[in-house]
């Protein structure tokens, strides 16, 4: 694709809606902007100064920049799979599941797997998320194992979900006499884990790619986690670091005037000190709805803590909420506007469409349905876009707008990387570990002892010595 003409395609961000000049005493002022400018300039600076460290997990500033040779690398394994393989199956969760499978409905057909083996011209492609066991049992209704490459993906290859989902596709291609580094791709740590065991005992066989140190799941969209599955499905994966980059430069200053993630981020933080405490995201887009699963666990894991820094209790982050438009205006958007003034919604907006798709005239004897007419669905859509925005601030609700100019895989990248400063300067506004996640570690101990676990007795004997339910509470 062409992204040389860069401002064609620039991504930006319009937050006159939070303003108080659109929304009066409910809105932000100028002086609010400015009272946290020094302090947004220090999250600036926090951001800046640790690009790249991987005891930081800030690895992920940098993947725009340092991954030519496995770029190159991937995209001939990619033709490879493209070539051999009739399905393509991601066994991961989290972000190792939840970027991919955003990348894939976001620039490729919605109804991919549907379509012909000439228009598709890939592989099917699947994402294995969960271990409900009806999922899996349905996936194996529409694939043929053997003919399928599975990309399994787990740095430590101890995630219970990923490793079940592992053993249940390795059992099936064994019994099918398929060697299995034939059908597996590991993405892994470089040298550590149990995938790393498990490639040594087939003598070094599998393909394998790295997950980085100091990149987390849920920033591990733009390197080998996100990237193979995107270059598979003939994805640019070039494009989309590219557009990364791009963002990257946009964001390159300290002032919330002329940084659109450090402007995101403190609108956030300035309504969440006001106590809005849900964030919307909303794009209005089929392609982009997946998006807003990305960005809600990239929000939720990283600034729902509950310590800072200075080892004070705050209990910090918002409450992502997904939504879509226009399907949720029928369903959500009753709340936004009249509800409580709880949220801050965020627009996606797309200024091209793939296709316009005109509306037939028709019904002209029926007002309310003649005059969509001559109209197209963009027109549509983009119209209910600016409306819902336009009625929730005559509402005194606060909203903003990311404008994309189209969907294409070098936008894709900027609003990635838009999302993942926004996140990394909010994290430092709330002086929070924005990479941790230790709210996680003690849903998984507990898994582990009721399944006997080795080295989790001691958490089984205290699940079972915890006071019985009361039945009484049981209805």
């Amino acid at each position: 694709m062409n992204y040389k003409n860069r401002e064609e395609l620039r991504v930006t961000v319009d937050y006159n809606y939070m303003m108080s000049k659109s929304l009066g005493d409910k809105g932000i002022s100028d002086a609010e902007l400015s009272a946290v400018a020094d302090k947004a300039a220090k999250a600036y600076d926090y951001v800046a100064k640790n690009r790249g460290r991987d005891d930081l997990f800030m690895g992920w500033t940098e993947l725009p920049y340092n991954q030519d040779e496995i770029v190159a690398d991937i995209i001939k394994t990619a033709d490879k799979v493209r070539k051999k393989f009739k399905y393509f199956v991601v066994l991961g969760i989290g972000g190792s599941a939840l970027g991919p499978i955003m990348a894939f409905n976001a620039l490729k057909h919605l109804h991919y797997n549907e379509l012909s083996d000439e228009k598709r011209n890939g592989p099917k492609f699947y994402v294995e998320d969960n271990v409900d066991p009806v999922r899996m049992q349905a996936l194996l209704d529409v694939i043929e194992p053997e003919k399928t490459c599975f990309n399994v993906i787990s740095k430590s290859g101890a995630t219970s979900e990923t490793m079940t989902q592992y053993l249940i596709i390795a059992d099936i291609l064994k019994k099918k006499g398929v060697n299995l580094p034939d059908n597996i791709i590991f993405t892994t740590d470089a040298n550590r884990g149990n995938l790393i065991k498990i490639d040594n005992s087939y003598g070094g066989k599998f393909k394998k790619y790295v997950l980085p140190d100091g990149v987390g799941g849920r920033f591990s969209e733009m390197c080998p986690v996100g990237l193979l599955p995107a270059a598979v499905l003939g994805i640019d994966i070039k494009a989309m670091l590219a557009g990364a980059a791009y963002m990257d430069e946009l964001c390159a200053k300290g002032e919330i005037s002329s940084n659109p993630a450090l402007a995101c981020a403190v609108l956030q933080y300035i309504t969440m000190n006001q106590g809005k405490n849900i964030n919307v995201l909303m794009p209005y887009s089929d392609n982009l709805k997946l998006i807003a699963d990305w960005y809600c666990q990239l929000w939720a894991e990283s600034l729902g803590k509950a310590v800072d820094y200075d080892g004070n209790t705050v209990n910090a982050g918002t409450t992502p909420v997904k939504s879509l438009g226009v399907t949720d205006q029928h369903s959500q958007v009753q709340l936004y506007t009249e509800g409580p003034y709880d949220k801050v919604i965020t627009f996606i907006s797309v200024g091209k469409y793939a296709t316009e798709m005109p509306i037939a005239h028709g019904c002209e004897d029926i007002p309310d349905v003649g005059f969509l007419g001559g109209h197209t669905m963009q027109e549509l859509i983009q119209a209910e876009n600016k409306a819902t925005a336009y009625a929730l601030m005559r509402a005194g609700r606060l909203n903003y707008t990311i404008n994309v100019p189209e969907i294409n895989e070098f936008t894709l990248g900027q609003l990635m990387y838009l999302f993942e400063l926004q996140t990394a300067y909010t994290g430092a506004l709330l002086n929070i570990d924005t990479y941790n996640q230790p709210g996680v570690e003690n849903g998984k101990k507990a898994t582990f002892a009721l399944l006997g676990k080795k080295g989790y007795e001691g958490q089984k004997a205290e699940m079972d010595s915890a006071p019985a339910l009361d039945k009484k509470y049981t209805v």
